[in-house]
């Protein structure tokens, strides 16, 4: 029996999502570090098969990790498929269910009853306090290039198709461009929380696609602190929400105010990367569904006479660059994952087992399970 330390990479069960929590090159440092890496076969996945099996991950069927002795590591990025299945496994993945999200002591109530572990990707913090891996840079990214797409559909009186994702940065920043006619040049954008990784990626795509820089508006906590709704939101063509939401805000545009404004607004197109969507502090209460990359907008009703307005609301953007994504933030978690062996002595895992029980123990009441 080997005792190296173990990690399996599960196949993503996301529709539509391409990007891994474990890349080849990973994987490869991975192993050269004493560890062996299991690799579910996945055809959905950016990276193929072969590449980790060029680099001496081992291959297994897709979806086996139920199967796997339950001292196995299982890893991931987003929520498993909704099941009532005990977990006995320890996972690390984004669960989305610490912050109260809808269904989310059902998610834990798996953990309870398989007397498994679930270290959340969203909450390995470092020593300041902040995450030691984000997808934030790649999801504001994309989240921008999106609402550029859609105001551009709209301009043509269309609505916004499916989005697929792109092979790199510049086929995206092309694509948009193109969109709009060859450049971005006269689309005015507001981003809020524009300081964070998530903000940074959503300038960065405004300027590449050649909008004017005093026609990119960047407000963050200190812009935000007299509290909305903010009238200029309403004054741009597109409102991109990066923000990190803990607690509740007084809301940043409302359905009344967009219907007030007449046929005098501007604004055409909400991303809302941070898909706070079923978080009852939402700031942004004028939609109340998940929107996907076959179907990514959702109209709101702001009357017949009104210009429209959409929101964009997809909660796995960054797989719009998987390739890119996926590098970045599994070059990130990386020195942490590297330290998992030693979890119950490691800060940064101990910390998240912390919040995992504190949550478990949520759970576990608000589903009457004591």
């Amino acid at each position: 029996m080997s005792t190296k330390p173990v990690l399996w990479l599960r196949c993503e069960k996301k529709e539509f999502e391409r990007r891994a929590a474990l890349t080849p090159t990973t994987s490869k440092k991975l192993i050269e570090a004493g560890f062996d890496i299991i690799v579910e076969k996945d055809e959905q996945r950016i990276f193929d098969d072969s590449e980790y099996e060029a680099v001496g991950c081992k291959l297994v069927e897709n979806n086996t990790w139920p199967t796997a002795p339950t001292d196995v590591p299982i890893i991931g990025l987003k929520e498993l498929p909704v099941s009532t299945d005990p977990l006995p496994h320890t996972h690390i993945q984004f669960a989305h269910c610490f912050k109260k999200q809808g269904g989310w002591s059902e998610v834990l109530a798996r953990f309870y009853k398989g007397k498994g572990t679930l270290y959340d990707l969203e909450f390995l913090n470092d020593d300041s306090g902040r995450r030691v891996a984000a997808f934030g840079f790649h999801a504001g990214f994309a989240g921008a290039a999106a609402g550029a797409l859609d105001l551009a559909a709209r301009k043509q009186g269309k609505e916004l198709g499916l989005l697929t994702p792109y092979p790199n940065e510049t086929a995206m920043v092309e694509a948009v461009k193109a969109a709009l006619g060859g450049t971005g040049k006269g689309v005015k954008a507001l981003v809020i929380g524009a300081l964070g990784r998530c903000g940074r990626g959503a300038v960065d795509l405004f300027r590449k696609i050649g909008l004017n820089e005093d026609d990119i508006v960047k407000w963050d906590m200190a812009e935000t602190a007299k509290g909305g709704p903010f009238p200029e939101i309403l004054d741009v063509d597109i409102f991109v929400n990066c923000i990190y939401l803990s607690s509740k805000i007084p809301n940043f545009v409302t359905r009344e105010t967009a219907i007030a404004a007449g046929k005098e607004r501007r604004l055409r197109v909400v991303v809302d990367v941070s898909c706070d969507t079923t978080n009852p502090f939402n700031p942004i209460p004028i939609y109340n569904i998940n929107t996907t990359f076959d179907k990514p907008t959702v109209a709101v009703d702001v009357g017949p006479e009104n210009p429209t307005l959409d929101v964009i609301s997809i909660d796995h953007l960054p797989t719009l660059l998987p390739r890119e994504a996926s590098e970045q933030f599994s070059q990130d978690l990386l020195p942490s994952l590297l330290t998992f062996p030693t979890r119950s002595s490691e800060r940064v895992w101990v910390d998240a087992e912390k919040l995992f029980k504190e949550k478990l123990a949520e759970a576990v009441e608000a589903e009457g399970l004591a």
